[in-house]
C-alpha cells in the first residue's frame, strides 16, 4: 500500500467497530444535531473529555437548543461553567448563540467561512461543525489529528512549524462521503492507538500505509520545538468578610484572563514580589490586613500564578463596590477555580488562626483557675 494514500474505508470500518461512545455522538452515518456539535467542540478547546462531559450534559440539559441559550442571561451561564475553565469560550459560547439566533434565523451555517465568522469558532470548530453536523468533505485538526498525520507520513519538521504542512496533508484524506465519520475516526484513532506515548500500531487500520510505523519513527513524532519554561508571576487577594460572614466579590473586566467572571478581589499579577505595606495600599478597602501563612499557586497556559491572601473585616459593607456572598452561597457562584482555591485556602487559614486563638485562650483561662483553686 503506498503510504501517501492510506485508505478511508479502513479506517471507517474501523471506526464503524470501535468509536467512543461520547455524549455528543449519534451512530454512525446519522448526521448529527450542529447546536450538538458546536457546544461540545467549544467546551472541548484545551479541555478533556472525561472533565467536558458532566459539564455538557447539564449545560445540554438546561438549554437544550442555541434559542435557549441566546436568551439565557450570561450570569447563569458562566455559574453553570464554572470550574471548566477558559472562561472567554463561555463569554463567546453566549455570544455566538445571540448571533445564530439574530443572523440565522436560529440555525447555524454549514460552510466553515460562515462558522469561523462566529465568535469563539477557529478553523479547527469551523471544519469539526462543518464535517460532523453538515457531511462536508474538511478535516478538523486538532493534536490528535496532528499526530496521526505526522506519523502517517513521517513529517519530521517540529511543531509548531510543520502545523500548515500537517493541516494540508490532512485535508487531502477527506473522503466524498462520511466525511462526519471519518473527522471523528481520526480523533478516535489518536486518542486511543495513536497514543502520545506507545502506540498501538499492531491495532491500526492505517498501520500498513504508516511511513512512521515502517521507519520506526512512530513514537518520536511529531517533533516539537523545546518548549520556554512559563514564566511565574505573583498577586495578592484580599478576602474581606462582614460582620455576618459574608465575603465581598467583584467582576473581573470583559477582556483579559477569566473575563467576566467572579473573584476575590486582587492585586495586579506580576513579576515583581509583593510587600505587606505595598500590597495593604493596593487594597480596594482601608482596614487591618492580616496576611495568612502559605500561598494559592494556580497554572495557565503561558504562565504560572502565585497569590498571597491577605484578610480583613468589614462591620458593614454599606457603599462598597461589589457582591457580597454568604459562605453556604459561594459553592453556587461563577466563580473560576482559582478563586475557589483562594477560597479555601482563606477559609482553611481563619479556621486554623481560630483554633489557635481558642487555644490559646483556654491556656490561659486554666492558669487562672489553677492559680485560684491550688
Amino acid at each position: 500500500m503506498d503510504a501517501q494514500q492510506p485508505p478511508p474505508a479502513a479506517l471507517l470500518a474501523w471506526y464503524d467497530r470501535h468509536r467512543r461512545d461520547l455524549p455528543w455522538r449519534v451512530p454512525p452515518g446519522v448526521r448529527s444535531d450542529a447546536y450538538v456539535v458546536w457546544l461540545s467542540e467549544i467546551m472541548l478547546q484545551q479541555t478533556t473529555v472525561a472533565a467536558v462531559a458532566p459539564y455538557f450534559r447539564r449545560i445540554l440539559a438546561r438549554w437544550p437548543s442555541v434559542a435557549a441559550l441566546a436568551a439565557a442571561p450570561l450570569d447563569e451561564l458562566l455559574a453553570a461553567w464554572a470550574g471548566l475553565g477558559y472562561y472567554a469560550r463561555a463569554r463567546n459560547l453566549h455570544r455566538a448563540a445571540r448571533q445564530v439566533v439574530a443572523r440565522h434565523g436560529g440555525q447555524f451555517p454549514a460552510e466553515t467561512e460562515a462558522l469561523r465568522a462566529l465568535p469563539g469558532v477557529g478553523a479547527y470548530t469551523a471544519a469539526a461543525i462543518a464535517a460532523i453536523a453538515f457531511d462536508r468533505s474538511v478535516v478538523p485538526v486538532d493534536g490528535n489529528v496532528e499526530r496521526v498525520v505526522a506519523r502517517l507520513f513521517a513529517v519530521a519538521e517540529p511543531l509548531p512549524r510543520a502545523r500548515a504542512a500537517l493541516r494540508a496533508k490532512a485535508g487531502a484524506l477527506a473522503p466524498a462521503v462520511r466525511a462526519g465519520d471519518f473527522a471523528q475516526a481520526l480523533m478516535d484513532l489518536g486518542a486511543t492507538v495513536c497514543t502520545p506515548r506507545r502506540p498501538r500500531c499492531e491495532s491500526c487500520p492505517w498501520a500498513d500505509a504508516c511511513a512512521g510505523r515502517r521507519l520506526g519513527l512512530a513514537e518520536a513524532l511529531p517533533a516539537r520545538a523545546p518548549r520556554p519554561e512559563r514564566p511565574l508571576r505573583r498577586g495578592v487577594a484580599f478576602w474581606i468578610e462582614r460582620a455576618d460572614g459574608a465575603v465581598l466579590l467583584r467582576r473581573r473586566p470583559e477582556s483579559g484572563l477569566l473575563g467576566g467572571m467572579l473573584e476575590v478581589p486582587s492585586s495586579e499579577w506580576r513579576a515583581r514580589r509583593w510587600g505587606l505595606a505595598e500590597a495593604a495600599a493596593a487594597a480596594p478597602l482601608a482596614l487591618a490586613w492580616q496576611a495568612l501563612p502559605g500561598k494559592v499557586t494556580h497554572t495557565f497556559t503561558h504562565f504560572r500564578l502565585e497569590l498571597s491572601v491577605l484578610t480583613g473585616r468589614l462591620d458593614r459593607g454599606g457603599g462598597v463596590v461589589g457582591t457580597w456572598l454568604r459562605p453556604e452561597e459561594l459553592a453556587a457562584a461563577a466563580l473560576p477555580s482559582l478563586m475557589r482555591k483562594v477560597a479555601a485556602h482563606a477559609r482553611a487559614g481563619l479556621a486554623a488562626a481560630g483554633q489557635v486563638l481558642r487555644s490559646r485562650r483556654g491556656r490561659s483561662e486554666s492558669s487562672r483557675a489553677a492559680g485560684r483553686w491550688g
